[in-house]
């Protein structure tokens, strides 16, 4: 299979034969490779994994670093085969463990962080939020590396997700699926 170009119409069967050394995304059917996070990404991202991994340790929830595919479905996809929107968050928290599999999660996670790059702006605040709320993901967070913020987005009994909680470097955030998990920023920010 030749390497994704964004405006063909790819599904999960065509994401299974590209390269494992590469990054790709599918969203509405349209691919895009991931650029390489840099070295703020990773320390964020790995300070609010190692957060969650400690909190969640001996407990039924699980937490993924990337990259780990997940697959958006609401049901309504004859197979995996016409799955045509499928992520790797930077962050991926899993509640149920019916929806892993050994490619990843099948279905809405319970909670995912993206941390944003310059090139995934677009695509984390406006295209996966779209995406995040109508598969049902209960808790989305976007972390800006650059200011130093977070918003975290609930999902509400509406099926939307309500006005966001935007927390600065030296807050702490109480995890809305977690009541009894509090993410320290300044730990998180600190490793930049």
């Amino acid at each position: 299979m030749p390497l994704p170009q964004e405006e063909g119409k790819y599904s999960y069967a065509d994401y299974l034969t590209w390269p494992d050394e590469e990054r790709w995304e599918i969203i509405d059917g349209i691919a895009y490779m991931q650029a390489a996070p840099s070295p703020a990404h990773q320390l964020i991202s790995g300070e609010l994994y190692r957060q969650f991994a400690n909190y969640l340790q001996g407990k039924p929830c699980k937490v993924y670093p990337a990259p780990f595919c997940v697959r958006l479905t609401k049901g309504d996809e004859n197979n995996n085969e016409d799955i045509n929107k499928v992520v790797e968050p930077d962050i991926t928290v899993v509640c149920d463990k019916s929806k892993i599999d050994e490619r990843g999660c099948n279905g809405a996670p319970d909670m995912i962080i993206e941390v944003m790059s310059p090139s995934s702006i677009k695509k984390d605040r406006v295209i996966k939020f779209n995406k995040y709320e109508k598969a049902g993901v209960r808790e989305y967070w976007i972390v800006e590396p650059d200011v130093k913020i977070v918003s975290a987005f609930i999902l509400q009994e509406s099926g939307r997700y309500g006005r966001p909680e935007i927390y600065t470097e030296d807050e702490k955030i109480e995890v809305s699926i977690f009541p009894d998990l509090i993410i320290d920023l300044n730990s998180v920010f600190g490793t930049i």
